[in-house]
């Protein structure tokens, strides 16, 4: 399968509003693909939890020291700042007019940031949850990898899947589809179909359809594999399926996967990241395939994924 993750390079200057709309997504870091240096930087945290907003408002003040830096808060965000007397703009993650947002949670405040783009902004992630696969940042060296960036900085693209059903494209997966049933303990039949051709009818609780990104979340837990992010491949994992054979799937990104309900009366959940949840029935036709806007990441961990792994799977 082919190596698709690209880094993209990031020179030490200092950019315009529209700087990131000059990065060339098909060109990676080795054809010498450059972009001007952040300047205008959007900050979002979650915001139940006393810790993540006591690094926000350390970020916030820390770029508040640098001149020439624009930044604005998620509203959430800023309603929680601990510090009340902080004064900072504010604005939805949709209207953000940034180069970069920082994101400081877990896994779900990554998702819910990305999901909320009308288009891709590289996000840097600070953990400040609990496992924390996408949030690769700790605390203690946010504010050193902040300024490291203003120095060079590498983004890589992960790809994502876009959803349709019945010819509407709900908001698109940076990990996964999970197709699961609406009432416990009663089994799904599936029919599952790629480019046109029948890949296999099973019967099982839920089906997961991942990403490489999304392959180390809730489909490593249903038994996929692991799958390195340069991969260019979806998987498909079912999860606690009635036959032994059933098993998990991996096929190329590029292809078109169908996905029909065979047992009629029978409702599923439909749930994108675990943000966006839809049910549906078995008259719904749901067609799955690699999106045309990608998610960015800021890469700070220099020991890379297979470190990643070890360290938060030990």
């Amino acid at each position: 399968m082919a190596i698709i993750e690209k880094d993209i390079d990031v020179t030490h200057s200092v950019c315009s509003t529209d700087s990131i709309d000059s990065i060339d997504l098909t060109d990676s870091a080795d054809n010498g693909t450059y972009v001007c240096m952040p300047k205008r930087i959007g900050i979002v945290s979650r915001y139940d939890s006393d810790n993540a907003i006591r690094i926000a408002q350390e970020i916030f003040q820390h770029l508040s020291q640098m001149p020439g830096i624009y930044i604005t808060m998620e509203p959430h965000t800023a309603k929680h700042l601990i510090d009340k007397s902080i004064e900072c703009e504010s604005s939805p993650i949709k209207d953000m007019d940034v180069d970069l947002i920082i994101a400081i949670g877990g896994d779900g405040t990554i998702l819910r940031t990305i999901q909320a783009m009308d288009e891709p902004i590289p996000v840097l992630c600070i953990n400040a949850g609990t496992l924390g696969f996408l949030a690769d940042v700790d605390p203690e060296d946010a504010l050193h990898t902040i300024d490291s960036m203003f120095k060079g900085m590498k983004v890589n693209e992960r790809f994502r899947l876009e959803i349709t059903i019945n010819d509407e494209i709900i908001p698109y997966a940076t990990n996964e589809v999970v197709i699961i049933t609406a009432h416990p303990a009663k089994i799904l039949t599936y029919l599952i179909h790629i480019d046109g051709c029948r890949l296999d009818e099973l019967r099982a609780d839920a089906i997961v359809i991942a990403t490489p990104t999304g392959s180390t979340a809730y489909a490593m837990s249903a038994g996929g594999p692991i799958v390195d992010p340069r991969v260019d491949a979806t998987v498909i994992v079912p999860l606690a399926p009635f036959k032994l054979s059933s098993r998990p799937w991996v096929v190329p990104a590029s292809s078109e996967i169908g996905i029909e309900l065979e047992v009629p009366k029978k409702e599923a959940l439909i749930v994108v990241d675990g943000q966006y949840t839809r049910t549906i029935c078995e008259d719904d036709r749901i067609i799955i395939k690699k999106a045309e806007k990608p998610a960015l990441f800021v890469r700070s961990n220099a020991n890379g994924f297979y470190e990643k792994v070890r360290s938060k799977l030990d």
